[in-house]
């Protein structure tokens, strides 16, 4: 106990730059995410063939590999990041195409009259996504979000394998340093835990707070869509 006393503030170091790693990834896979899942319920082919390709790759390789690739490979093509950018891009790649599938499973999920409704008003595809279909698919999205926001916290250990100085490097410096093996890993143990459970306690609160103005929200919409004159809102 007295080791991971002596050695909190390195620990400390480490979970800081760890928590940088999950905000800036996160906010970046949510942007990817919208981005990706909305190109893939494109009508054109051409449009929708890039983002299938992006989320297959990503989901389908290992993301260890993908860090190895962007930080040993891409050099060698002209392209060097720092280890901190590459964890924060790889991170919220391989999580946004997760995240990606989310988006486009809700929003198609929404029921087919909405879209008929608003093709009969007039209401232009862009419009009817911003202002109908994506308010009401939040509620669905943001279970399995939670999934891949503590999903992604928990790979950020990841990145010690490319040096950068997060929490797990830091643990494994402090037990090279000291031996103590048994005490080191149980508190990172403990650390991620507890900052998981913290990301479960934050999005079940969305989610509550979100099913609470469902029927209203929804209500509402409902209302806008009927208030629209017909064949006069665009895109």
């Amino acid at each position: 106990m007295s080791t991971i006393i002596d050695y909190a503030p390195r620990l400390w170091e480490g979970l800081v730059v760890t928590l940088q790693l999950l905000v800036l990834g996160s906010l970046l896979a949510l942007v990817i995410a919208f981005a990706a899942g909305l190109t893939r319920l494109s009508r054109h082919r051409l449009v929708r063939l890039p983002a299938a390709i992006f989320i297959e790759v990503f989901r389908g390789t290992s993301m260890i590999v993908q860090l190895f690739w962007f930080f040993y490979a891409l050099p060698f093509l002209g392209i060097e990041l720092p280890p901190f950018e590459t964890g924060v891009v790889v991170l919220a790649l391989n999580e946004g195409a997760y995240a990606a599938e989310i988006v486009r499973g809700a929003i198609k999920s929404r029921p087919a009259g909405q879209t008929e409704a608003c093709i009969a008003l007039g209401i232009g595809p862009a419009k009817r996504m911003r202002r109908i279909l994506i308010p009401q698919s939040i509620p669905a999205m943001l279970p399995p979000f939670g999934n891949v926001l503590v999903d992604l916290f928990k790979n950020t250990s990841l990145v010690a394998t490319i040096t950068v100085l997060d929490l797990t490097y830091m643990g494994l410096e402090v037990r090279t340093n000291t031996g103590e093996t048994t005490a080191i890993f149980a508190t990172l143990l403990v650390i991620y835990f507890v900052v998981s459970l913290l990301l479960w306690v934050l999005m079940n609160g969305l989610e509550r707070r979100f099913a609470i103005d469902r029927t209203k929200k929804s209500t509402r919409i409902k209302s806008w869509i009927l208030s629209q004159p017909r064949g006069g809102a665009g895109a």
